[in-house]
């Protein structure tokens, strides 16, 4: 947990003046700061460009809707109608810091920051999008998520949750006419020519069903001839709303709808939220259950990044590599399963643990694939990493800097490949990471065939973590005995009353968390994977914001590919490492 820098606050204090801004105080101590809306881009700016160790990454922003919380004064002002939520990241001070803006108003309006920070343009959009809040000087501020005729945004309270809360559907014929309308792509909308000086454009949507996209994406290509002059990604093909559901479900019913955001990082995706309701909960896990979190995430590491291996050769003309990589993808699962009791979607973390013990024999299992493995990584690196065609698909492709990096938001492998030694786990360690030996893997290129070095390393590092973890797993319980966390133990029931009741109320009603705010940053497997979670003292979530790594990564999409052929977009999609829902949430 992080404590307030003081030493910034003065420093802000003495540059902007002692009423810039006020400071609020949170569960999870990232060092808050509510400002005027008129003054808020000059704030940034300052954040940005002119103090010494700079917050030089916008890691996110996102809204709320406060006007069904209880409505108490903030320092003696006018309560909010909506907030506006700033997350900075400076890498230098390894430390975040949270702007708030309160907006008041039916449907208010905001200053842009995308002249300041690039990758401000989708978040302003998603913003817009679900909430309906302006952006001021937005370049194309239109829906993001929603189709265009989508009535209303749905993150506002007002907004329904539920299909039963909203008559039967209709397709008619005026309706379905109007949506394909609507999926027309008109250049000009884009500031895009139709024409050059010597030559006509051509337009060609790739997907949204391509194998190349890996799911449901849509991009619009303005090529001449076969170069990419342009390119317009549409997403929210996938989204399904897995923010809303998390202000109707209970905190505890809330964990198998995080499976399904990054659904091939299983369990990691359950730490990320979890994490932040324990700080909210001021929940303390127990060394078992750290170790046991870490070699599950790390073992989903590897099967994602097998997933990704395969597919990835795939795209590049190779087809034998992705059935090798999936049958030992499946060896990773047979382990998850014999833990857990499913595969890809194992819902197993728990408030405060996991959902039972490790069963007899679990070492035996995670022991045969340490000891298998590394074989298998070498022979696919002659396969893949050493071949030749593999190399020239790849090498000097989709090249960024690590400037450009940071104005974008990428972060994970994407992040390392351009030389940057980050990773949560090293940097903000979690979960007991600290605890355990291994290296960053970086490149130095960062092109396609650097951001594969990264993520054939990592697997090496994880494969040294989970070994770790057999070898020196701890003894204890298998979770913590916070009256908030998983429900006490069956049989300590029927001993008292009080565990009775406690058990009672965790399994029928949920755990009731105490009102506050709090973030989480796990490592996940295509990059940062944050939770920001509100909580008003009830027995779910007020917000719960979540912060994907791909969302920004194919935001950067158009900026890498223009110049590089359609064969090269392929490449370039694969190296990426996305996920359709982790994009749309």
């Amino acid at each position: 947990m992080e404590d307030i820098d003081s030493g910034l606050v003065e420093e802000l204090r003495a540059a902007l003046g002692d009423t810039a801004f006020k400071i609020e105080i949170n569960t999870d101590g990232v060092t808050t700061l509510r400002v005027k809306k008129e003054q808020v881009v000059a704030l940034l700016t300052h954040l940005k460009t002119g103090i010494v160790r700079p917050f030089g990454m916008l890691f996110d922003l996102s809204a709320i809707d406060e006007r069904s919380r209880a409505k108490a004064a903030l320092n003696g002002s006018v309560p909010p109608d909506f907030t506006v939520i700033y997350h900075l990241l400076s890498f230098g001070r390894n430390r975040f810091i949270r702007i708030k803006v309160a907006l008041h108003g039916e449907y208010p309006s905001i200053p842009s920051i995308c002249s300041l920070w690039t990758n401000a343009n989708w978040y302003e959009r998603e913003v817009f999008d679900m909430f309906g809040i302006r952006f001021e000087s937005h370049p194309h501020l239109r829906r993001i998520l929603m189709p265009l005729t989508w009535d209303g945004h749905p993150l506002r309270k007002e907004h329904p949750a539920r299909a039963t809360e909203m008559g039967p559907f209709r397709l008619w014929e005026e309706k379905q006419d109007r949506e394909q309308e609507a999926l027309q792509f008109n250049p000009e909308e884009w500031g895009l020519k139709r024409h050059s000086e010597d030559a006509d454009f051509m337009f060609l949507n790739l997907g949204p069903q391509h194998p190349g996209t890996h799911g449901v994406l849509r991009i619009i290509l303005q090529l001449d001839g076969e170069d990419i002059v342009d390119a317009v990604p549409d997403i929210g093909f996938h989204h399904r709303g897995a923010e809303k559901m998390g202000e109707r479900q209970s905190w505890h019913t809330y964990i198998p709808y995080t499976d399904r955001v990054d659904y091939l990082g299983g369990v990691m995706n359950n730490l990320a939220y979890l994490l932040a309701v324990e700080k909210l909960a001021g929940i303390r896990v127990p060394p078992r259950v750290e170790v046991i979190r870490v070699m599950l995430c790390e073992l989903f590491r590897i099967a994602s990044h097998l997933v990704w291996y395969g597919t990835f050769a795939q795209d590049l003309g190779q087809l034998s590599p992705v059935f090798y990589m999936f049958t030992d993808r499946e060896k990773i699962f047979d382990i998850i399963e014999a833990v857990c009791g499913a595969r890809m979607h194992p819902n197993w973390f728990r408030i405060g643990g996991v959902a039972q013990d490790l069963p007899a024999g679990w070492d035996k299992l995670v022991r045969d694939f340490v000891d298998y493995f590394p074989k298998r990584l070498r022979e696919y690196d002659q396969m893949v990493m050493r071949n030749s065609i593999f190399q020239a698909r790849t090498v000097g492709i989709g090249i960024y800097t690590l400037e450009e990096a940071i104005e974008w938001g990428v972060t994970g492998p994407g992040l390392r490949a351009c030389g940057f030694e980050w990773d949560f786990r090293k940097k903000q360690p979690y979960s007991g990471y600290g605890n355990f030996d291994f290296d960053i893997p970086t490149a130095q290129n960062g092109d396609c065939y650097d951001r594969a070095v990264v993520r054939v390393q990592e697997m090496w590092q994880s494969l040294k973590i989970v070994e770790q973890c057999l070898n020196n797993m701890p003894e204890g319980p298998y979770k913590s005995d916070h009256p908030l966390t998983t429900p006490p133990i069956k049989k300590n029931t029927m001993q008292d009353i009080e565990t009775l009741i406690t058990h009672f109320l965790n399994v029928s009603w949920g755990p009731v968390i105490p009102a506050g705010e709090a973030m989480s940053c796990i490592e996940a497997t295509k990059g940062a994977n944050s939770y920001y979670l509100t909580s008003d003292g009830s027995t779910s979530a007020y917000r719960v914001r979540i912060r994907t790594p791909s969302f920004p990564h194919m935001q950067m999409l158009p900026y890498i590919s223009k110049g590089y052929t359609v064969a090269d977009l392929l490449s370039i999609l694969g190296s990426i490492d996305y996920v359709l829902a982790d994009i749309d949430r």
